[in-house]
């Protein structure tokens, strides 16, 4: 399994490794995407890169997000300019290259999420490959960083054959055949 590096982009956003998951989280600028990174650093999850994100597909199909070399390892928080995440936590709060395999798509409070329970898949295309992507809209008070912990979760579980909305919706199909 080899890359071809003919297959390339950039996406400005933040790639972050949590629980083994490759999170890329996008959103317009200043609404929260390095924060959010940053909150899930100092969780023990690992940094693959801040801003603007390198991309490779591979042969097999899958895509791969990675640093150029000059911004490797930095983030730029707003108020304190640029951190050195490897430096200031140490070498296990960052990796070099992550699979790509959930989009997270920080989003105004005012757009609308029209699918409350989970059972609509949306995705996110790259470099013509569709990857699975959750909106979440941005408002005061709201733990962003709970939230892409739990979307990782989730999406390992579905990985693995569990749906909760899935499973949700077949047991109330159930009760209400039963009340019948």
């Amino acid at each position: 399994m080899g890359q071809d590096s003919a297959l390339r982009t950039s996406l400005h956003g933040v790639l972050i490794d949590v629980l083994g998951v490759g999170v890329l989280i996008l959103g317009k600028s200043g609404i929260g995407k390095s924060e959010c990174a940053l909150d899930l650093v100092m969780r023990g999850h690992r940094l693959v890169v801040d801003d603007l994100i390198q991309i490779e597909k591979w042969r097999d199909g899958s895509l791969y997000g990675f640093s150029h070399d000059l911004g490797r390892h930095h983030m730029e928080i707003r108020g304190l300019g640029l951190v050195d995440i490897e430096k200031l936590f140490g070498i296990a709060a960052t990796t070099d290259r992550k699979r790509i395999e959930l989009i997270i798509e920080l989003v105004e409070p005012e757009e609308c999420i029209d699918d409350r329970v989970g059972l609509k898949e949306e995705t996110y295309t790259i470099l013509e490959v569709k990857i699975p992507r959750k909106r979440i809209p941005v408002r005061p008070g709201r733990n962003l960083t709970a939230i892409v912990e739990v979307a990782a979760r989730d999406y390992l579980l579905k990985k693995g054959g569990y749906n909760t909305a899935r499973e949700f919706e077949k047991e109330l199909l159930m009760n209400l055949k039963k009340r019948e």
